[in-house]
């Protein structure tokens, strides 16, 4: 019964348009003010308040206190991978406008869940690190073969610490967009970590997006034999 009593409690604060809203703006991995918050969910900073208090309560963000301001984050990546799992559930075509069908494809291509890679290039990665033998699915999990372990030194991804990390070291995490895993637990934040730094990837100043750069393109075609095509580059 407790866990009953516990999903009806996250049920009910995903349920709010207003908290799902900043919860998905959270979902980028920075923090951000209750101001901030309030006026992305278009709503009053009272208001904003009140259900910040609510999802901090539920165990869904964490505040931290600067000075005179209060900055709110997702409460760790078990809580974007609920999001982003739930954001996976079909939506009935005719309840979606015209606004939202941009918006989704704007997030459709290349994206940060929380604080690793989704999108299309995110689950083409992980299927061509299958398809070629560095990665072995186990579970929910993943194994990296001796192929892989290779594969990522030469990458430049410390797989030693993404292993001492206190977090799973490499989960599926089911992609909102496209419906298919993509790779999460600590590899996948140090893999996005090591794509930005060869400016492969380059983050889009305050938003989840992300552009595949032309260098991201060609390494991604020379090492595991994916092609984009041109158009929508930062959807």
């Amino acid at each position: 019964m407790a866990t009953h009593s516990r999903l009806a409690q996250l049920g009910a604060l995903f349920a709010e348009p207003a908290r799902a809203v900043m919860l998905a703006e959270l979902m980028g991995g920075r923090a951000l003010t209750a101001t901030e918050l309030a006026a992305r969910a278009d709503i009053a900073p009272s208001t904003a308040s009140a259900h910040l208090a609510r999802l901090v309560d539920g165990g869904l963000l964490a505040v931290e206190v600067q000075g005179r301001h209060r900055y709110y984050r997702l409460a760790g990546p078990e809580v974007a991978r609920v999001i982003e799992t739930l954001g996976a559930f079909p939506q009935p075509a005719e309840d979606r406008d015209a606004s939202e069908f941009e918006e989704v494809e704007g997030l459709r291509f290349a994206r940060t869940c929380y604080d690793h890679l989704a999108g299309r290039p995110a689950v083409a990665i992980r299927s061509a690190m299958i398809e070629r033998g560095l990665l072995l699915e186990h579970g929910a999990e993943h194994q990296v073969t001796p192929a892989g372990e290779a594969w990522f030194a030469d990458f430049g991804v410390d797989l030693v610490a993404a292993r001492r990390a206190r977090r799973s070291f490499a989960r599926r995490c089911l992609d909102w967009t496209e419906r298919r895993p993509h790779l999460a637990g600590a590899l996948g934040p140090a893999l996005l970590a090591r794509l930005i730094e060869r400016g492969w990837i380059v983050p889009v100043p305050g938003e989840r997006l992300v552009e595949l750069t032309p260098a991201g393109r060609a390494g991604l075609a020379r090492d595991l034999g994916l092609r984009f095509p041109l158009a929508g580059d930062q959807l």
